[in-house]
């Protein structure tokens, strides 16, 4: 029988070398794929990944929680590795150093399955590009965490900036739901005011977009906007909370409202953010983060 995933996530796992304002390092496997793909998981959905890794890191793929039949994976020549230096406790500011870059994603490593949402999950510019993206929108829908767009990495040193997208205007028309921060949005629209970012560029082609930062989320389809908090009981796993919340969405929206989705993603991330690493619970343990933690009136419709 031909495999059917709800989400095929698209990316590369990190080795991170995480510092502390303190200078106490860890490292740990990261990435988006790691945190988005366990955030849809738990929310009971199908989910397939595609990542390359150079064959010698190949325990790397151990970190999925999702079915190891349903990981595809390509070898590299390099596999992807980034410094995290952060300057503050709260880690709202840091230096991202990029050591190694696995090779890019091209359309003969997508696998030949049905898939309801393609979502492109990178880490840095050259993952993949605005090609593949359009190539996939005849096959299903698309998300894009504009990360991976945004973020370059000096081929010298190593350095990580931010610039903007140059192709974005060709591409966001084919893109069903795009994820960006607030930062991002900025870079990308030149606008400091979320909502007018949000209408820009759902106005340059993208079908819905979805604006994060540390206390709520921003979802806007054209129609409608809404928002909604972000009720973490502590901060001890906030890595990977953009890639959590961006998956739990794109899944729960193929089949719930605008306004159900968001409710749904910022729980997960909420619940996600108390323990370091990917999503382990289970869709009944983000119900019950629903009912404990948000009330009826949560979500906010912004008038614009």
């Amino acid at each position: 029988m031909r495999k059917h995933y709800d989400t095929l996530e698209i990316g590369h796992i990190s080795l991170d070398y995480n510092i502390d304002y303190l200078d106490n390092q860890i490292i740990e496997v990261g990435g988006a794929v790691i945190y988005s793909s366990a955030a849809a998981y738990a929310g009971g959905y199908k989910v397939g990944v595609v990542t390359k890794l150079a064959p010698q890191d190949k325990d790397r793929l151990n970190c999925f929680v999702i079915d190891k039949d349903d990981v595809f994976y390509i070898p590299s020549k390099e596999s992807t590795s980034i410094r995290n230096k952060y300057h503050t406790a709260d880690k709202e500011r840091r230096t991202c150093t990029c050591i190694g870059q696995g090779d890019s994603f091209s359309i003969q490593d997508i696998p030949d399955v049905d898939v309801d949402v393609y979502h492109f999950a990178g880490l840095i510019y050259g993952d993949f590009d605005g090609d593949l993206m359009i190539e996939l929108s005849k096959r299903g829908k698309i998300a894009v965490d504009v990360q991976a767009l945004l973020r370059h990495a000096n081929r010298e040193t190593g350095e990580m900036y931010f610039e903007d997208w140059a192709d974005k205007k060709r591409v966001l028309p084919y893109i069903d739901y795009l994820k960006t921060d607030t930062a991002e949005a900025e870079i990308l629209t030149g606008q400091t005011d979320r909502v007018v970012a949000a209408q820009l560029l759902r106005e340059w082609g993208a079908k819905e977009v979805v604006i994060t930062n540390s206390a709520e989320v921003l979802a806007f389809d054209g129609n409608e906007m809404y928002t909604c908090p972000i009720k973490a009981r502590n901060l001890s796993g906030r890595s990977g909370r953009g890639d959590t919340t961006f998956a739990a969405y794109i899944t729960q929206r193929q089949s719930h409202s605008m306004a159900d989705s968001l409710l749904w993603a910022t729980a997960t991330v909420s619940t996600k953010m108390e323990a370091p690493g990917p999503y382990k619970g289970k869709g009944s343990d983000i119900e019950a983060y629903i009912k404990e933690f948000y009330s009826d009136d949560c979500i906010k419709k912004i008038k614009y």
